[in-house]
Formats: structure tokens, C-alpha cells, sequence
């Protein structure tokens, strides 16, 4: 096998390495975009030169500032443009070309120049910040108030997002049993689509009556994280019916999403953590009223024991007073009842001594009357008994039906009747009947 020609890895690294200082000896303005920042304990900062188009990343390169210059470029850019230095923000930095055989290509920034204050994003952010707070738009949500209680619970975010993900389980598995319908809008969460996307998603939620709407994004780069400053998102946030609740980014991560929201958080976690302490506030409220009213239910139970207790004595010493009372007035009463039934009893035995004596007499006066009554109806029925009548020579005739016949009326001849005398009785049968009225001439002949 031929052996091939070839150089190690540290030479082609030295190669370069001259190659790139030949190519650039001195010093560069470049114009960029800090895309991440991040200054060292050990004084230095450390950076992330970027370059995008139409929303995607271009050309990236490490870059670096030295403790020795760190402090001074960082006082001078606030200074010149009232804004602290750091991510987010195109720049224009003086720098020197580097190249390392372990790290590759490095810029060292010398200088940055103030005219260059905010950057492309930057300065459209101000932008934006300053016409939403013209129209009004800054206060809008802050106007509406999240539920007591907010249960109904709207997120926008991507179902992969690791955030979302740990947003969830911590505030679905809380300890203390919380329940919350949660449910998800998926959108873009990062790139140009994603500002659309995400304020289709709010629209839809608009729809319906959630509590709260929740826009969830873990960290990412601050080119990531540059779509949740734009303008007609914030408006999109601005004018929903819903209470909007943001966590975007990280610690250090502001955006005009998050100004113009209700509320913003800065992680997913803390974002669970508010709901979860808008309920534990509720059960301490009620733990606190619950005390509250066990409190004074029992100074309520105390105090009516002690006016029972007090009212039990004071009725049982009236019951003793009236019945010492009671038993004066029954032995009073008792004395003068039995005084009373004395003097009572001897008048109703003179009463009724002298009773018995007008009954005596007014009994014997009328047996005496009733007497002689007797005797003058005796009289009479005798003087009315037939039979004294029929001793006198009259006789008693009765019909067929054996009734007394007092008129020939209803007498015809050949009538069986009966004739009764003093001393006994016979039948004859009528031959002819006479009438006073037709046959006055003529007379009975027997």
C-alpha cells in the first residue's frame, strides 16, 4: 500500500492560524447582533456575534471581551444609549480576529460604537413598546382579574416543549390534590410563524370561558425568543377577553409579551406554582374562617352555657322562693278554707234542718191534697160508670162491629145489634130503622 502524504492536525491548525492573521492584521468594524451574553465571575464576558435573515441565523461567531476593557465598554454603552449592554441588541464592535488551534475563530472586541445604540431588534422593540403604550395597550390586561380560584386553564406552547412538560406534571401531580382542566393549544413557538400562529391560538381560546390563558416557552437563545416582541402579538395579548399569565424565557428574559400580559412568570414551574398558590391561599382563607368560626362557635357555647348556668340559678331560686311562698299561702288557704267549711257546714246543717221541717210539712199538705183529689175523681168515674147509668133503666146498644151505636145513621134494617142492661145483655135483629129527621110522625113500637 503506498504510503500517502499528510500533515498532523496541530500543523494544518498553525496554517490556518497564519493564514487568517495575514488575511487580517488589523482591526474590524463589525456590524451584528449579541445573540447571547454572558459575562464570567473572572471579570471577562464571553459573547455570541450573529448574523439572521428573514429570521434564521446566517453567519455566527464567538466573541469575547477582556476584563481589562469589560467594565468600560459596558458603563460607556449605557451611558451613550440609556440601556445596559447585553443580548438582544445589533451592535457595531471594533474587533480583532483571533484564532485558536483548540476554540477555532474568536473575536476580541476592542471597542463598540454608541451610534449603533440599540440594534435592528432592539430598536423595533422600543418601537413597538412605545406605540403600544400610545395606544393604550400596556394596561388593558392588567384591568382584568384572575379568578380566586382559577380552575379552566388555556395553554399555548408546543406539545414537545420540555417546559410544557414539567409545567404539567408539577401542577397536575401537586401534593395536595389541586384539580385544574388544562387544556392545550398547540402553536409556533419560535421563528417568523410563530407570532401568527400563536395569535390564532389566542383567538380560539377568545372563544370560549376559560379563567386564565397561559403562553408557556422554555429558555432558548434570544434569537429564539425574539418572536414574543412582536407588535401585533402583544396586541393579540392586549385585547383578550381572557386574564393572560406569561412565562417566556428565562430569569433574565423580558419581553413585551410578557409587559403587556396580566401576569408574567419566569419559569414553567413558577408558572404552575401561581395557580397552586392561588388555590393553597384559598384553603388557608378557609382553614382561617373555619378556626375563625370554630372560635366563636365555641365563645358562642361558652357564653350561652354560662347565661343557662345562670339562668338555672336564678330560676332555681325563684322555684325555692315561690314554693316557700306557696306554702305559706296553702297553709293560709288551707286555715281559712277549713274555717270556712266550718261556718259553711253549720249553716247547711241549719239549712237543712229547717229544710227537712218545710218538707215534712209541705209533704204531709201534699199527701192531703192528693188525698182529696183521689176522692173527686173516685166520684166522678162513679158517677160516669155506665152501669149506674143502665141502673137507671137506660140500656147500652152496640153495633155489629160491637161499637156503641149513639145514631141510627149507619143502621139498616135487618142489622144484628146488641142490648146491654144493668143485669145482663141480648141480640135483636133491626125489622125497621126511624129517623127523627124523616119519620118525626112516627113513634118506636117494640
Amino acid at each position: 500500500m503506498a504510503q500517502r502524504d499528510y500533515i498532523d492536525l496541530m500543523e494544518l491548525q498553525l496554517r490556518i492560524k497564519e493564514g487568517i492573521e495575514e488575511a487580517f492584521p488589523g482591526r474590524y468594524w463589525v456590524k451584528a447582533e449579541i445573540s447571547s451574553w454572558n459575562p464570567r465571575v473572572n471579570g471577562h464576558c464571553y459573547l455570541t456575534l450573529s448574523q439572521s435573515r428573514g429570521g434564521k441565523p446566517v453567519a455566527e461567531s464567538r466573541a469575547m471581551i477582556w476584563k481589562w476593557n469589560f467594565p468600560r465598554l459596558k458603563a460607556f454603552f449605557q451611558q451613550e444609549t440609556g440601556q445596559a449592554l447585553g443580548a438582544g441588541i445589533t451592535v457595531l464592535v471594533k474587533v480583532q480576529v483571533s484564532y485558536s488551534e483548540l476554540y477555532g475563530i474568536s473575536l476580541f472586541i476592542e471597542d463598540i460604537d454608541p451610534a449603533f445604540t440599540l440594534g435592528e431588534q432592539a430598536l423595533e422593540r422600543k418601537r413597538a413598546i412605545e406605540k403600544l403604550e400610545k395606544e393604550g395597550y400596556m394596561e388593558m390586561q392588567k384591568e382584568l382579574m384572575l379568578p380566586e380560584i382559577p380552575y379552566r386553564l388555556a395553554v399555548i406552547t408546543s406539545k414537545t416543549a420540555a417546559g410544557y412538560g414539567d409545567f404539567r406534571r408539577h401542577l397536575l401531580e401537586n401534593e395536595r390534590g389541586y384539580a385544574f382542566q388544562l387544556d392545550l393549544y398547540e402553536a409556533l413557538m419560535q421563528g417568523e410563524q410563530a407570532p401568527p400562529s400563536i395569535i390564532s391560538a389566542i383567538r380560539e381560546v377568545s372563544e370560549k370561558p376559560y379563567d386564565a390563558l397561559l403562553i408557556l416557552r422554555g429558555g432558548g437563545s434570544e434569537l429564539d425568543l425574539a418572536c414574543f416582541d412582536d407588535f401585533n402579538l402583544a396586541v393579540a395579548i392586549a385585547t383578550c377577553p381572557v386574564p393572560v399569565v406569561t412565562a417566556i424565557g428565562h430569569d433574565r428574559d423580558v419581553h413585551i409579551a410578557d409587559m403587556v400580559a396580566n401576569t408574567a412568570v419566569k419559569t414553567p414551574t413558577a408558572l404552575a406554582d401561581l395557580f397552586l398558590e392561588a388555590y393553597a391561599a384559598q384553603d388557608a382563607r378557609l382553614d382561617a374562617l373555619d378556626r375563625r368560626i370554630g372560635t366563636a362557635l365555641r365563645h358562642h357555647y361558652l357564653e350561652m352555657v354560662r347565661k343557662a348556668d345562670a339562668a338555672f340559678s336564678r330560676v332555681r331560686l325563684a322555684l325555692i322562693r315561690r314554693h316557700g311562698a306557696l306554702e305559706t299561702l296553702l297553709q293560709r288557704s288551707t286555715a281559712r278554707i277549713s274555717r270556712g267549711l266550718g261556718l259553711k257546714w253549720a249553716e247547711v246543717a241549719r239549712l237543712s234542718d229547717h229544710a227537712a221541717h218545710r218538707l215534712r210539712f209541705a209533704a204531709s199538705a201534699r199527701v192531703s191534697q192528693e188525698i182529696s183529689a183521689v176522692a173527686l175523681r173516685e166520684a166522678r168515674i162513679k158517677a160516669t160508670d155506665p152501669r149506674n147509668i143502665l141502673a137507671l133503666g137506660y140500656v147500652l146498644v152496640t153495633g155489629k162491629d160491637n161499637k156503641v151505636l149513639k145514631t141510627v145513621e149507619n143502621v139498616r134494617a135487618g142489622d144484628r145489634i146488641g142490648v146491654r142492661f144493668q143485669d145482663g145483655s141480648l141480640t135483636a135483629k133491626v125489622d125497621e130503622v126511624y129517623s127523627e129527621t124523616i119519620d118525626n110522625n112516627k113513634v118506636n113500637i117494640a
